[in-house]
């Protein structure tokens, strides 16, 4: 895998019109992504705490990403996704960082972990993701 492909696949997710109001960071290299957040009471739910959606979106990012940067030519989809949320968190920043642990040809396996700043981990999850499809291309914003 190279260094461009890794660049693209980042600018491809800064594009996506969801991470407008996440405005999340991203690094991607081989095998790995990490996704980070700045909590803010606008990721909230009614009891004062990031909402567990946020948290299952950083976990699938996180998996995502490690899983595309080992695929070349086309998007990839996640077929399943299993997420434990693990304690609550209201403050500071989060970080996601995901691995494949399995690349077949068709079917890759990922897992993540969601850590707060001090080390703390606040969400857990595994995927399977496929190739789809859909070549990466410019208009998908796959590129620099």
């Amino acid at each position: 895998m190279s260094d461009a492909h890794f660049r693209k696949l980042e600018a491809m997710y800064r594009r996506a019109p969801i991470n407008r109001i996440y405005q999340p960071s991203i690094e991607v290299a081989s095998g790995t992504a990490t996704i980070g957040i700045e909590v803010k009471e606008e990721l909230f739910h009614a009891a004062g705490a990031v909402h567990g959606s946020v948290l299952f979106k950083m976990l699938d990012d996180a998996c995502f990403f490690a899983v595309s940067s080992l695929v070349t030519d086309v998007f990839v989809l996640t077929v399943s996704f299993v997420t434990y949320l693990t304690r609550p968190v209201a403050s500071g920043r989060i970080a996601s960082t995901g691995r494949v642990v399995h690349a077949g040809k068709n079917l890759l396996l990922a897992e993540a972990v969601v850590m707060i700043e001090g080390g703390k981990e606040v969400a857990r999850g595994s995927g399977s993701f496929m190739k789809s499809n859909t070549a990466l291309t410019p208009e998908i914003g796959y590129r620099e």
